[in-house]
């Protein structure tokens, strides 16, 4: 004979029932977070630049970044400080202060910051006469509701903010450079655009492999990011651009997610390289989101670069082997203060810098293929 059931027991079981199914059901919740160890130790991650230029100053980017942030500094106000160095040193030919110009001798810049603790970020495109982009994008984040300024109006903004604006950032090395790549194209007499740019490439290239510009300064980007001990992490990405670009021409660097990614329960992400194919993949945001999946940040890079090859299919765009003929780079960093660099090949630039309280040093970067772009 069944047991009979009071009103409490059935209330009870039946809301046994209901918690169990709610159990069961999918829950749509944040994206889940990287699993932090007890203690962090702070960490700054650059591209080659952030390593080898000083400005004429006594520390690198990175050196100088890990310094303030370790001091208390806010870590986005700290890589800006270490950014800055390599904005401002003429010798780096790649990024703002005598950078090489666009194609009709203007210097041309972009820039874009994240910070992860707020969740907030900004950037600048096409900006001209501004030493460093990169201070303008702050500003784009902390005065405005936006996140992309561009041309003159980040021009009159940057103005509006008190930060010096100048007829014309190129120096005497870098105008020598685009006065020696327009005697080179000028005798073509620009038949069609698209052999122009062709041809355009194709010399800037060679003047390259002629030891005329550093290969680094003809992609000409720097990236930092870091993370302090208190998990909280930022990132900077600041560059001129392709050498001799299209005027208006708008690379990876200032876009989110494509020339830098933050999620500070995750990690950063920047990048170095052929702007295009970035911006095609959004891979920083990928390689975050790798990162996020539980992968070392090495492997998720490796993953991102997986994806650029996988995706490159234009015959332009490929080698003898039919691989990418173009190199690019990406500085990984996740919330356990694990970092890694990554690059298409092994070649040009194979290193990228590290700070922490032993110091700086050039790390050797991941390569997915062997040889050279070239090959």
């Amino acid at each position: 004979m069944s047991k009979s059931i009071d009103r409490r027991d059935f209330v009870g079981i039946g809301t046994g029932a209901l918690m169990a199914l709610a159990a069961a059901r999918p829950r749509f919740v944040g994206a889940p977070a990287v699993r932090r160890g007890r203690a962090i130790e702070p960490v700054v991650i650059s591209d080659y630049s952030g390593i080898a230029f000083k400005n004429g100053g006594l520390m690198n980017a990175v050196e100088k970044a890990f310094d303030l942030m370790t001091r208390g500094s806010d870590v986005l106000d700290a890589i800006i400080a270490g950014v800055n160095i390599v904005e401002l040193d003429p010798e780096e030919t790649g990024v703002g202060y005598g950078a090489l110009p666009n194609e009709l001798g203007v210097v041309q810049l972009d820039a874009s910051c994240m910070h992860g603790p707020t969740k907030r970020a900004g950037g600048v495109a096409a900006l001209e006469g501004v030493r460093t982009p990169s201070l303008v994008a702050k500003g784009v984040m902390d005065h405005t509701d936006h996140h992309l300024l561009v041309g003159a109006g980040a021009q009159a903004f940057a103005r509006h903010l008190g930060i010096a604006v100048e007829d014309d950032l190129t120096t005497e090395r870098s105008r020598r450079a685009w006065l020696e790549w327009k005697r080179r194209t000028q005798p073509e007499q620009y038949p069609r655009p698209e052999d122009r740019a062709r041809r355009g490439h194709e010399i800037g290239l060679g003047m390259v492999r002629e030891g005329l510009i550093p290969e680094h300064s003809y992609w000409g980007t720097v990236h930092v990011s870091a993370i302090n001990a208190r998990g909280e992490i930022c990132a900077v990405t600041s560059t001129s651009g392709l050498a001799f670009k299209i005027a208006g021409r708008t690379g990876d660097s200032p876009i989110l997610g494509a020339g830098m990614y933050v999620d500070n329960d995750v990690g950063a992400c920047g990048s170095t390289g052929r702007g295009e194919a970035n911006l095609y993949n959004l891979t920083s945001y990928l390689i975050v989101e790798q990162m996020r999946r539980g992968m070392h940040p090495k492997d998720a890079g490796l993953e991102g670069l997986k994806r650029i090859r996988a995706n490159t299919i234009e015959t332009r765009l490929l080698n003898s082997r039919g691989q990418p003929n173009f190199n690019i780079r990406f500085f990984a960093l996740n919330a356990r203060g694990q970092h890694a660099g990554v690059a298409m090949y092994a070649a040009g630039e194979t290193t990228y810098g590290v700070c922490t309280e032993k110091g700086s040093e050039a790390v050797p970067l991941e390569p997915l293929l062997e040889g050279a772009p070239t090959d």
